[in-house]
């Protein structure tokens, strides 16, 4: 079985959120459905790292989730600054199973193990000390990637780190987030966030030991991107 990543979908069937108003974004869900069923099968896992929909609660995502939920293979997602809809992971899976979804898990204070490696992350946050409450706030993700790897790691398991915003961006590093990584050795961070002109500024590439790849969809051109041989690639 094969390993996909996909950040930002942002996703509106419910919401009054077109992106199509975007450069690059037209008829995006379309695509999105098509690249995904022509690459992804049924038996694969794709980690979905924030952003997904633009719904303001669960039950304003349902569509949302419905159409995922539609989609080939089980799917891991967690939290981006615009998944308003979020909740706690036992009230999420309770309104999945609620709804009939039945291919989509939470990422959240814990991980996953697929294909023999440890699917670790969380939303992570901006690092550029514009608002006084950033710092808190970058200090508590690191705590919850923290618990994410260390699980990851007492279970014997490689971790893999997915992120929704970017730990590194052109000079400026998070080092509560990067700090973490390098503690349990992580090797390999998938991240997204960055759109449109901030792609050019991405770090794609090893920086300190982590090699960096960027998994927006309009940078993959909203094709789930293969990470199978990847992983394999980075495993110790």
């Amino acid at each position: 079985m094969s390993l996909f990543a996909i950040a930002d979908l942002h996703l509106s069937f419910s919401a009054n959120k077109p992106m199509d108003v975007f450069s690059g974004w037209d008829s995006y869900a379309e695509r999105l459905e098509k690249n995904w069923q022509e690459r992804v099968s049924p038996g694969d896992t794709v980690i979905i790292p924030g952003d997904v929909s633009w719904a303001m609660s669960l039950e304003g995502a349902l569509e949302d989730f419905r159409f995922i939920d539609r989609l080939n293979g089980r799917k891991i997602i967690s939290k981006g600054n615009h998944d308003y809809w979020w909740n706690t992971k036992s009230k999420t899976d309770a309104f999945f199973a609620e709804n009939g979804i039945t291919t989509v898990e939470i990422l959240h204070n814990n991980f996953y193990e697929r294909e023999g490696v440890g699917i670790c992350g969380t939303r992570g946050w901006i690092n550029d000390g514009s608002e006084p409450q950033d710092q808190k706030l970058i200090l508590r993700e690191a705590q919850r990637l923290e618990r994410s790897v260390s699980g990851a790691v007492e279970a014997g398991l490689e971790p893999i780190v997915f992120l929704h915003y970017p730990p590194v961006y052109m000079d400026d590093v998070n080092g509560e987030i990067t700090s973490v990584m390098q503690k349990y050795g992580v090797k390999l961070c998938f991240y997204g966030h960055l759109h449109g002109y901030a792609h050019k500024n991405a770090v794609i590439g090893n920086r300190d030991g982590i090699e960096y790849r960027l998994i927006s969809s309009d940078f993959l051109h909203f094709c789930p991107y293969d990470i199978t041989n990847i992983v394999k690639n980075h495993e110790k």
